[in-house]
């Protein structure tokens, strides 16, 4: 894919800004692997930035294949909307030859065709003791027009995303999050087939349904969920 010629499917990225409460759950599992030089990929709007961004990241790189948003991107740094420390970059894995301490996809590898090829790039840019991050929707059975109309290629399980990756990194995390947010998507799978949520619904999702999903999941050890998260941590030596 050359650089700048990818435009992004969908609006979801501003619908799901409304999302806070499930943002900061899902966050919270994260901030404590992310250090160092860090590469978000699939940055989008910098909405996981701002989220993400704990304070211990020496260097953040922004890469994005859509220039349009790289464009948001180095108007939101310029601005002070993110950090000074971010720099963007438009295009893809393929192109960077850098070593980086934690590698982030947050609802970006469900878009990638070849999936199982680009954790292996990621894993050769990661530092020794490095962690790769990854959260992405779960269950293929849930896969609706609302995923099509988004561009994902499919949804995940944990066998299925924990065997993506090559043995140099060490699967140390791979949980399912949002256990009622998984009713609600079923639901919409098989009696309201609407291509897009409404913000009414994000709103209620995200308000009502997320607090209790906090609580299930724990209770029933993250046996399901709307989405599946995975962190993975490189070796001493490859």
């Amino acid at each position: 894919m050359a650089a700048g010629s990818y435009q992004y499917e969908g609006n979801e990225l501003i619908l799901f800004q409304q999302a806070h409460k499930w943002k900061k759950y899902f966050a919270a599992q994260l901030i404590p692997c992310i250090s160092g030089r860090v590469l978000e990929v699939g940055a989008g709007l910098g909405a996981t930035t701002q989220l993400l961004y704990n304070g211990k990241a020496s260097d953040w790189l922004l890469l994005e294949p859509d220039a349009s948003m790289c464009e948001v991107l180095q108007t939101k740094i310029k601005d002070g909307n993110l950090p000074a420390l971010c720099r963007v970059q438009t295009g893809t894995i393929d192109l960077l030859d850098e070593k980086f301490d934690t590698i982030i996809y947050i609802d970006v590898l469900e878009h990638i065709r070849k999936d199982r090829e680009e954790l292996f790039k990621a894993a050769s840019l990661l530092n020794p003791g490095g962690h790769l991050l990854v959260l992405s929707p779960a269950f293929p059975h849930l896969y609706s027009p609302f995923d099509k109309a988004i561009g994902h290629y499919r949804r995940y399980t944990r066998r299925s995303l924990g065997q993506l990756a090559p043995a140099s990194l060490r699967l140390i995390r791979c949980r399912y999050y949002d256990s009622f947010g998984y009713l609600a998507a079923l639901a919409n799978k098989v009696f309201l087939r609407q291509q897009y949520p409404g913000i009414r619904q994000v709103l209620f999702w995200d308000r009502w349904l997320i607090p209790l999903s906090r609580i299930i999941d724990q209770l029933l050890f993250h046996l399901f969920g709307k989405s599946i998260l995975a962190v993975w941590k490189k070796g001493a030596t490859d």
